[in-house]
């Protein structure tokens, strides 16, 4: 066979195995087909990522609804005490934001960028008056080069002192943000190829192939012929009847898609694992059961503590001075969790009261309820005091019946 140009083999082409698919865009997008290689996004290509920015706003959402408490040491035990650092923050610690405000945007913030969260304690003779929030890029953190890892503080091109910051950030040289980076980048990209491929509507739901050569006007007539016969709610489900030979094959999803929708699961997860989210809560329920969720859940409180502890330590030396820190502390109150399940709290109150642990009061403390009288006794509520018997059982001493006058 003679080629038309002298330096040209021809190209040796085998049919694909059966079973296997060709590799589509976004997997040479992902693995580097010759297409786009670097599939990072920036900050705000990531936020658009669903995952991402569910896992973000929970987090912080969750440490800024919680309560905080500014307690004192009262000997082994600390109790909630009257302080103007309470007063600033229980409703608002500047004139434009409110506190929930203020903690969801530290939280965030640290959450989305390498040098951390920073806000500024203004202090009036010792004592805290404001609080400020500046934004990323507002600020500069560096650390000592002695092997202390002394921070130095500076807003704008004002030095700052430690003990008027209060500043949260990762345990890494980079925030959970640009650690998740590559996986980000994997969802972005699988989103954008799902978009597109719906938009475009490539794949019909089926194929009519016929046997010989028919023309462009008998596949008109053959097409409005099927669509006359098929078309439509009220022809939904009948049967198909094909002339001169012609067969009918549905498209079903390739090894490929599924491969996709994996992926596309995988770098869900993995996106979670970064924020340490558990799947559940990213709406992923596909492998949640009865006995994971309770491990998940615990899991996800626990991994609030990497947060919840290092903004305590920080309010708490940038809102108090030397002298009162070792007595006086700011602390979230970590029982609102159980508020979302009644069911919960409600058995673990009552357990507590039944323990002993709590009195009645304190237990209705806890359900936001006011006191009672006589509910500052402890007691199982039930044993019987008289007799120590359970309550309703045998031996129990019985109900006095009020005495009556017949005459």
């Amino acid at each position: 066979m003679k080629w038309p140009f002298a330096r040209t083999a021809p190209i040796e082409t085998k049919a694909t195995p059966s079973g296997t698919s060709v590799p589509e865009d976004w997997m040479f997008e992902l693995f580097g087909g010759g297409l786009v290689a670097d599939y990072a996004v920036t900050g705000r290509q990531a936020l658009e990522v669903p995952a991402v920015a569910s896992a973000i706003s929970l987090i912080s959402g969750s440490i800024a609804s919680l309560d905080l408490m500014v307690e004192r040491r009262d000997g082994d035990s600390w109790k909630a005490a009257p302080h103007p650092v309470a007063d600033l923050l229980s409703d608002q610690p500047n004139d434009w934001s409110d506190t929930y405000t203020l903690i969801r945007d530290l939280v965030a913030a640290a959450l989305c960028n390498n040098e951390g969260a920073l806000a500024w304690v203004n202090k009036t003779s010792g004592r805290p008056v404001e609080i400020v929030h500046y934004a990323s890029g507002s600020f500069t953190v560096d650390y000592s080069t002695d092997g202390r890892a002394e921070p130095s503080y500076r807003i704008g091109n004002r030095p700052v002192p430690p003990t008027d910051v209060i500043h949260i950030r990762g345990p890494f040289e980079k925030c959970p943000l640009r650690l998740a980076a590559g996986a980000i980048g994997v969802a972005a990209k699988l989103e954008r190829h799902v978009g597109s491929f719906f938009s475009r509507a490539a794949r019909p739901s089926g194929v009519i192939t016929t046997p010989k050569a028919i023309g462009d006007e008998g596949i008109k007539r053959m097409l409005k012929g099927w669509k006359a016969a098929h078309e439509g709610p009220d022809s939904s489900g009948k049967t198909a009847v094909l002339f001169d030979g012609a067969t009918w094959a549905q498209m079903t999803m390739t090894s490929v898609d599924a491969q996709m929708i994996e992926t596309w699961q995988w770098a869900i997860n993995e996106i979670g694992r970064h924020f340490r989210v558990p799947p559940g809560a990213l709406y992923d329920f596909s492998r949640q059961t009865w006995s994971n969720m309770e491990s998940a859940q615990k899991e996800w409180l626990a991994g609030l503590e990497f947060w919840l502890r290092p903004l305590e330590s920080s309010m708490r030396r940038a809102l108090f001075s030397p002298e009162e820190r070792p007595e006086w502390r700011v602390r979230f109150d970590r029982d609102d969790f159980s508020a979302v399940d009644l069911t919960a709290r409600a058995t673990a109150v009552s357990s507590l009261i039944s323990a002993e642990v709590l009195n009645r009061n304190e237990g209705r403390d806890w359900l936001g309820l006011g006191p009672r009288e006589g509910g500052e006794s402890f007691g199982n509520p039930h044993i019987n005091p008289t007799t120590g018997a359970p309550q309703g059982a045998a031996g129990a001493a019985a109900p006095q019946e009020p005495a009556t006058n017949d005459a």
